[in-house]
């Protein structure tokens, strides 16, 4: 084992990540060899457990809930779009520095793009919520040059404080819930009420039948959100399975220097729910 490149997923709690899967079939198909496993780490030891991790000859890390502030701030290296995201969910050790990168935007924008067909150039984008997924998806998303983008919260100074972060390379427009009044082309769920199967106060006049609908979350039914788009007639209502899966390709691509094909494991997890 000790000849083998180890890689882990860390978080807290972990036993639900299907990281290590993820990552054993991408390894299997590039013909790729290492370790890869999910880490439970305390929640007061995470910068002392990742430390030792490299230093014990450890080469990469997925970094998940609640942790990837705390891998921002260790990482020596910051990519441009982990710095606009201010967190990280992949660290690598190059040239004696631990580098950190953000590339939860990179799977969302990969699995509308590459896996949905859907472009989101000069397009109309709202997306709700305000917290830590959305900033962190935000730089990509940018990137693809859309009409325009509109954050949506209940608190409206939230969503300001994120439109201030990235107001030197895109002026995001903000708003309520309820001051929500015209449709949108691309409407993406950044807040975890999916989780609650719960949804955000959201007017039906955003939904139109040529409507994207696309929730962070995913399950082995619709999400709350999804179920409400189709109730209103939009055709197309996607969750987040295919993100998780194109985030870890991403990963796995800055270690490796190899980009896995997506769309059989996508395919697998997705019978497994």
């Amino acid at each position: 084992m000790d000849n083998i490149d180890q890689y882990a997923v860390v978080g807290n709690p972990i036993s639900h990540s299907r990281s290590p899967l993820i990552h054993q079939m991408f390894a299997q198909q590039c013909g790729e060899q290492l370790d890869y496993v999910a880490k439970l780490v305390a929640l007061d030891s995470f910068s002392a457990d990742i430390r030792q991790f490299f230093a014990d000859h450890g080469r990469g890390l997925n970094v998940t809930v609640p942790f990837k502030q705390q891998a921002w701030d260790i990482a020596d290296q910051l990519s441009d779009s982990a710095t606009l995201a201010g967190a990280v969910n992949t660290l690598w050790l190059k040239n004696g520095a631990i580098r950190g990168d953000n590339t939860d935007g990179v799977g969302l924008v990969r699995d509308l793009i590459a896996n949905n067909g859907y472009q989101l150039a000069g397009k109309k984008i709202l997306i709700l919520g305000a917290g830590g997924a959305v900033r962190g998806v935000l730089q990509p998303i940018i990137a693809q040059q859309p009409l325009s983008i509109t954050i949506a919260n209940r608190t409206l100074s939230k969503a300001r404080q994120l439109a201030a972060i990235f107001a030197d390379i895109y002026t995001l427009e903000c708003c309520k819930y309820e001051q929500l009044e015209s449709p949108y082309d691309l409407i993406i769920n950044g807040t975890s009420a999916s989780l609650n199967n719960e949804l955000p106060p959201l007017p039906d006049v955003v939904v139109s039948a040529d409507s994207y609908l696309y929730d962070m979350m995913y399950g082995e039914r619709p999400t709350v959100f999804n179920q409400w788009g189709k109730n209103l007639g939009a055709k197309n209502c996607i969750d987040g399975l295919g993100m998780l899966v194109e985030q870890a390709a991403e990963s796995f691509r800055l270690w490796r220097g190899v980009k896995p094909d997506t769309a059989p494991v996508i395919a697998r997890l997705r019978k497994q729910l």
